[in-house]
């Protein structure tokens, strides 16, 4: 039993495998979105050219793919496959769909972005960190200006302090040490953090007396130069130093130095590191922001495109996985059609067509016990009638010849002298009705046996002139034309049967214009929709055939003639429609008849099926062909 598999063919990617694919997409888009988007806004750039090209690879790999989908389904398609137009309708409607659902948030994300950075834009920020910054420069000029300030007011509150400190409580071998609360009293503010002395013993600078917080303490004065100290991050963190030189005892052998750390602010270094970070940080993204069409541009063409074009193939797969069942359904209803009740469709388990698919094969199996037991009934129906047809037709001309035979049985009988009288004319008859008899046995063994078909190929033109010539001297009345016969046509038949087929025709038109008038052929070349066809057609100018006898003269044995047998043109269909042609009549009372037969061109005969316009119904459905 013939089958037809209901699986895809087409597709090398099954549904899971781009189901996979596509996870897979979502987390790589996911890991370099965060790559750029971290690499865009802190270095206030796009990335360099590498994760680009490593991530382009993708799409790339997703666009061989989805070529390779478009080009057979579109070659599936321009090939009238069946079903590929529906699968170009359905992929299309896949994609409007995605597309109608991917616009709305594109275009809401890049509006929203614009917003976004027309707001931060507008916001001034670069103004602000300037002022702060601007703030900051003025708060450390004015603690300058207090620091000189109290190193001239309060000189003598601090020298009084540190010649009178005595030694630590704790440690009297130590160096004299005060405590900040007494420094903070005698400077008369808490902004001065330590003070701190450092004599010169002829090498080197030793430490003296110290006042305030002990982590401040330095083990060398930072400078022998009188003023401010540049200062040195982390050693002067948040702070200014002060140097004051002066000599000991008044004596300018030595050399005294005095360190007085100012406190500039709680955090004023790391605040001021922050501002500038953040002013360049903003310039950057402010920059950045200027040219924002690049960074959307690449990532919708990096993140969002492959996404696309994935759906866009899962959007194929599905397409395919739809409607292949439907595809295997037509192709199953198209044998059918033809006569092939052998198909079977195989259910695939979980298909949702299964029950669909189920239910026409029961009636394949329903339709084929039923058509071979109409076919026998058929056989047996259409044997019936040619059985009593032909005894008919056989029974007719046996009446004469009994009668012939008693004649003569009976004069040699009664005058046997006399017999020579109707010999002849009762012979005569006999041999005319025998003769029939010959005729009508010949056209149905001819309908009945296997045509002999090898397909060679016979030019009409010649054809058409030997059965012409057959005809010129019986029928003088006769004017056949074939001024509308291409010399070039060829057909794909044996001469024998092009031969036969002209005789009967012309011998019916010559019938039906009572021996006088116009027969014109004609050949046409057309194409129609399974492929190329010469039209013959022949036309006589005969009285018509009435509507009432038209659909029953490819009738076996319906003539309307005192002569025949009704079986020419029976012949003429068979003969054509065995061919892969077929043919037809168009006719009008008291205008004439017109014959047209289509013989195939394109190399191979084809289904026998289409012989179905060879009825009168048949010309209508030709009407709209197209001549080449």
């Amino acid at each position: 039993m013939k089958t037809v598999k209901l699986h895809s063919k087409h597709f090398f990617l099954n549904v899971r495998g781009l189901t996979l694919i596509y996870l897979l997409l979502c987390v790589l888009t996911v890991f370099f979105s965060r790559t750029y988007f971290t690499e865009t806004l802190e270095g206030g750039s796009v990335p360099g050219a590498l994760p680009f090209l490593v991530f382009l690879t993708i799409p790339c790999a997703i666009l061989v793919f989805l070529a390779i989908s478009m080009v057979k389904l579109v070659r599936e398609s321009v090939s009238k496959k069946t079903g590929g137009r529906f699968q170009i309708r359905l992929f299309l409607y896949f994609i409007v769909i995605v597309v109608f659902a991917a616009v709305p948030v594109t275009v809401i994300t890049t509006q929203a972005i614009y917003v976004i950075v027309r707001y931060w834009r507008s916001i001034h920020l670069e103004t602000a960190l300037d002022g702060a910054e601007h703030l900051a420069l003025e708060h450390y000029r004015l603690q300058l200006e207090r620091c000189e300030a109290l190193v001239n007011t309060q000189a003598a509150r601090i020298e009084t302090l540190m010649t009178g400190a005595g030694p630590h409580p704790e440690y009297p071998d130590m160096r004299p040490f005060i405590t900040p609360e007494a420094l903070f009293s005698a400077a008369g503010t808490r902004d001065v953090l330590a003070v701190q002395d450092f004599r010169w013993d002829g090498d080197f600078w030793v430490p003296g007396a110290f006042a305030g917080r002990p982590e401040l303490e330095l083990a060398m004065p930072p400078t022998a130069q009188s003023g401010f100290v540049p200062r040195e991050i982390p050693r002067d963190q948040d702070l200014i130093r002060y140097i004051q030189t002066t000599t000991a005892n008044g004596r300018s052998a030595r050399t005294r130095i005095r360190v007085i750390s100012w406190h500039l602010a709680d955090r004023f270094d790391e605040t001021v590191k922050t501002l500038d970070a953040e002013k360049l940080r903003y310039r950057q993204i402010n920059n950045l922001g200027a040219n924002l069409k690049v960074p959307l541009i690449l990532y919708y063409g990096m993140f969002f495109f492959p996404t696309l074009l994935m759906t866009a193939i899962v959007a194929i797969s599905f397409t395919r996985l739809i409607s292949q069942p439907l595809m295997e359904l037509t192709d199953a209803t198209k044998r059918v059609a033809e006569g092939d009740f052998s198909v079977q469709i195989l259910v695939r388990q979980g298909d949702e067509f299964g029950a669909l698919i189920r239910a026409f094969n029961a009636m394949v199996r329903d339709l084929e016990k039923s058509r071979n037991a109409l076919v026998k009934a058929e056989k047996i129906s259409v044997w019936q009638s040619m059985a009593q047809q032909l005894a008919h037709e056989i029974k007719n001309p046996l009446t004469p010849i009994r009668l012939s035979a008693e004649r003569v049985l009976r004069r040699w009988q009664n005058h046997p002298d006399r017999v020579g009288e109707i010999l002849e004319s009762s012979m005569m008859a006999v041999i005319q009705e025998v003769q029939g008899l010959s005729n009508m046995l010949t056209d149905f063994r001819n309908l009945s046996r296997p045509l002999a078909s090898s397909g060679i190929w016979t030019a009409l033109h010649p054809v058409i002139a030997g059965a012409v010539a057959a005809f010129l001297t019986p029928y003088p009345a006769v004017r056949f034309n074939m001024d509308y016969v291409d010399q070039e046509v060829e057909v794909r038949m044996e001469s024998q049967y092009v031969s036969q087929i002209l005789r009967n025709l012309i011998i019916n038109a010559i019938d039906a214009m009572d021996e006088k008038g116009d027969i014109q052929f004609r050949t046409d070349l057309v194409r129609k929709q399974e492929g190329h066809y010469c039209r013959f057609s022949i036309r006589d100018t005969g009285k018509g055939i009435p509507a009432a006898e038209r659909e029953q003269v490819f009738t076996p044995y319906f003539t309307t003639k005192n002569t025949g047998t009704g079986l020419g043109l029976p012949i003429v269909e068979r003969i054509v429609t065995g061919h892969g042609g077929s043919i037809w009549l168009d006719s009008a009372e008291g205008a004439g008849t017109t014959f047209f037969i289509d013989f195939p061109l394109d190399g191979s005969l084809l289904p026998r099926e289409h012989a179905a316009a060879a009825s009168p119904e048949g010309a209508a459905a030709h009407g709209g062909e197209a001549s080449v």
